[in-house]
């Protein structure tokens, strides 16, 4: 293979994957920014609303923890087109059930759609970190922000729907079928899967179970798992913290999950820079600093606008910590596979299980002031932080 092939064949994934993270954020957006809707047409309170977020916690849960084992058989390619099959057709169930008023039919959907969605992000994010390591260059942040320009799209579309009053049924119909087509498309041009031979097969478990045992990977999903509680209650909960906490209409919840959103997309595609020239541990810091401020703006803010300010402050604080978590656990090529798939799942437990408890919290103080209990594991990845330190030969 020519260098030349080589530079043609790392442009196209990198623009395959980023294509593909940005689908997955508006698959994910689609679902978040019309939660309060859901809420609605089931008739269900904050609390049981969460029960039905820790439907998609559980689908992934499962998917996660085996993801790196499917793409060593697999590859990335054929894992994001089986995971966007599975994410497309739950989505169907989901809208199904929507419309029929089946909250048992929504949940069985949602442990569906989260398989997909957990396979499919280990999957991306595998296929990122090959792609950032044979670059040479930090690549990593501006694959997340391609996802949370596709949230920031979803979000402004899901708000447009509300306001002009189209369900969300016909809302997720579409958005399955354009999750299906690229799904199965753009894998296409990822880098090539090359089929581990059968002692390296043998060594498949082995080195999985040795990737839980690393103390520096544990210490990087610790710092993951409370960096992502930090993401995924803003991406679950602001909409609605919104709508009961504030007053706002299902539209203005909607467009400060966007604001929200846009924050964290605008600091993923320039924040490289900034961790090229401070560090990985100085970055991590600051942004677990910012995300406890505009946090605590949020939830204590008086009017819609503070409470803006304080979205997008706290998407700031956000936006980094997943990505750079990715890029210290593929820090050894060798390994990436197996601690990429160890971090994800402990930081998915965080993203996708702490939502719903926050919402049972919220059924006793209300969501707003319930999000304030994300600030312990804030301040737990802001002490750990010195474990995503590069490690570096030589």
């Amino acid at each position: 293979m020519t260098s030349t092939t080589t530079g043609r064949q790392l442009n196209a994934a990198a623009a395959a994957t980023f294509l593909v993270f940005g689908i997955n954020g508006l698959v994910f957006a689609s679902w978040a920014a019309r939660i309060p809707a859901v809420t609605e047409a089931l008739q269900i309170s904050s609390g049981q609303m969460g029960t039905l977020l820790l439907c998609v916690a559980a689908g992934s849960l499962i998917a996660l923890p085996t993801a790196g084992w499917v793409v060593g058989r697999i590859g990335t390619a054929n894992t994001v087109r089986a995971a966007g099959a599975v994410a497309a057709a739950a989505g169907v169930g989901i809208a199904l059930s929507l419309s029929a008023a089946s909250t048992s039919g929504t949940a069985v959907s949602l442990f569906f759609f989260g398989i997909g969605i957990g396979l499919w992000d280990v999957s991306q994010n595998i296929e990122g970190a090959d792609v950032e390591h044979r670059l040479g260059r930090t690549i990593m942040p501006q694959f997340h922000a391609a996802f949370s320009g596709g949230a920031f799209v979803g979000a402004l579309i899901g708000a447009g729907l509300s306001r002009i009053g189209v369900g969300l049924p016909a809302h997720l119909l579409v958005i399955a079928g354009v999750v299906l087509v690229a799904a199965l498309l753009a894998p296409r041009y990822f880098l090539p899967h090359v089929p581990a031979p059968a002692a390296a097969d043998r060594d498949g478990a082995p080195r999985a179970a040795a990737a839980w045992r690393d103390g520096r990977t544990l210490l990087i999903g610790v710092v993951v798992l409370g960096a992502t509680l930090t993401e995924g209650a803003g991406n679950d909960w602001i909409a609605k913290a919104a709508v009961d906490g504030l007053g706002a209409e299902q539209s203005t919840g909607a467009l400060l999950f966007a604001v929200f959103v846009l924050a964290m997309t605008a600091m993923r595609f320039f924040g490289g820079r900034a961790i090229d020239l401070y560090g990985r541990v100085a970055v991590l810091r600051a942004s677990m600093a910012a995300a406890a401020a505009g946090l605590g703006l949020f939830v204590l803010a008086g009017n819609i606008w503070l409470a803006t300010a304080g979205a997008a402050l706290w998407g700031v604080g956000a936006a980094l910590a997943f990505p750079m978590g990715m890029s210290a656990a593929a820090d050894d090529p060798r390994q990436a596979a197996a601690r990429v798939s160890v971090v994800s799942t402990i930081g998915y437990i965080a993203f996708l299980a702490g939502p719903p408890l926050l919402g049972y919290l919220g059924d006793l103080t209300g969501i707003r002031l319930a999000l304030l209990a994300i600030g312990v594991p804030i301040l737990g990845a802001l002490l750990l932080a010195g474990a995503a330190k590069p490690l570096r030969a030589g």
